[in-house]
């Protein structure tokens, strides 16, 4: 009897550390696809000419990058490490084998936005600074993730 509560808890205790490995990559998920809102969707269009310049769409954009931006490392725990994805993109080996690298370039990331939430006020702020956030974003993406073939 005691053997089969045993079991039973292992095997609970399993399908437990499965669906939080899960959750963690479905908010990574979630946090890059409105991260590339943020940036794809509203501050580069309006960078660009695209979409007319919008304080509170800015402030809201900004918002979700530095919020985004404080949560990445808690995405990435080596539990999730081997665990298979689905989606386009995958977190590269990288991410564990070059902890100091990825965290570095994550700190890159969070100044980057941190330092651009006070700056910009309007549309040339705005374009002097997102180049700044873009390059902090997509360097740890060309090192830190591995599109699926």
């Amino acid at each position: 009897m005691r053997r089969a509560v045993l079991v039973i808890a292992a095997v609970l205790f399993g399908a437990t550390a499965v669906v939080a490995q899960q959750d963690l990559i479905d908010q990574s998920h979630a946090s890059m696809k409105a991260n590339g809102k943020a940036l794809g969707g509203t501050l580069s269009p309006m960078a660009r000419g695209d979409k007319p310049y919008d304080q509170a769409a800015v402030d809201a954009a900004l918002a979700q990058l530095e919020d985004s931006a404080k949560k990445i490392p808690s995405f990435y725990p080596a539990s999730v490490k081997d665990v298979k994805q689905t989606s386009d993109y995958t977190p590269s080996p990288k991410i564990w084998d070059d902890k100091a690298g990825f965290d570095a370039a994550v700190a890159s990331f969070v100044k980057a936005v941190s330092e651009a939430k006070g700056k910009i006020k309007d549309l040339d702020s705005l374009k002097a600074t997102l180049p700044t956030i873009g390059k902090s974003c997509s360097g740890c993406h060309e090192t830190f993730r591995v599109k699926n073939s």
